[in-house]
């Protein structure tokens, strides 16, 4: 699956309805420039892309109040929703997909109800042990890699990553068994993206054509929110 989509929607979906340059903020807040390919084109190809679709709406709004042009605001669609709500449950579920993927599933988690997490993970730990098990009927590894050559490694590799995969998904659950973080229907849900205006202090000030629609004005005006970048 697309991380890019998965995490578009739910920057969108957080804010009711939000520009490109917001969404851009918001993932770059998050990290996910960092782990992800949620560079500014791909977030500003997606917006649009999917705006194609119909997962997303698109609202023009006036040009800027200093001289910018037009900007176009995304809100997005029950298609929108629904597709936002099976990447999410794919991203929590699934095993065998980049790190990525799992990371924008955490990012909207709180998004699904406690139990259907809980679930979720649950179903990802039990591909994990499936997994474990089809590749060590080929290789032991109480054995050590050697008896398999320098080769023995890459199954080394993958075991652990499983075993470590697994540890790390039945912790995560224990902490959300144990009531950590608000899920849907629980009340106030936390806030995970900018106000309008707040100050990113993890922006990366790298300039994009896409940030031409901006609040204030075009790329080449400096006073971006983020302050420039770290």
């Amino acid at each position: 699956m697309s991380a890019i989509r998965l995490l578009v929607l739910c920057a969108v979906r957080q804010h009711g309805r939000a520009h490109g340059y917001q969404v851009r903020n918001d993932l770059e807040y998050w990290g996910a420039h960092e782990w992800s390919n949620a560079k500014p084109g791909s977030i500003y190809h997606a917006l649009k892309q999917m705006a194609k679709q119909g997962l997303l709406v698109a609202h023009e709004t006036a040009p800027s109040t200093v001289g910018g042009p037009p900007r176009t605001e995304y809100e997005i669609t029950e298609r929108g929703n629904e597709e936002y709500l099976t990447l999410l449950r794919e991203a929590l579920t699934s095993y065998d997909q980049k790190l990525d993927a799992l990371a924008a599933g955490l990012g909207g988690m709180v998004d699904l109800e406690r139990s259907e997490v809980i679930g979720l993970l649950r179903r990802r730990v039990a591909g994990l042990v499936a997994w474990r098990a089809s590749v060590t009927e080929y290789y032991t590894p109480e054995a050590g890699p050697e008896v398999l050559g320098h080769i023995g490694e890459i199954m080394n590799m993958w075991v652990h990553s499983a075993d470590a995969g697994a540890e790390w998904t039945r912790g995560l659950i224990a902490r959300i068994e144990g009531g950590a973080y608000s899920f849907a229907g629980e009340g106030e849900p936390f806030v995970g993206v900018l106000a309008e205006g707040q100050e990113n202090p993890y922006a990366t000030g790298v300039q994009d054509p896409g940030d031409d629609e901006r609040p204030g004005g075009r790329a080449s005006d400096r006073s971006e929110v983020g302050g420039g970048g770290r």
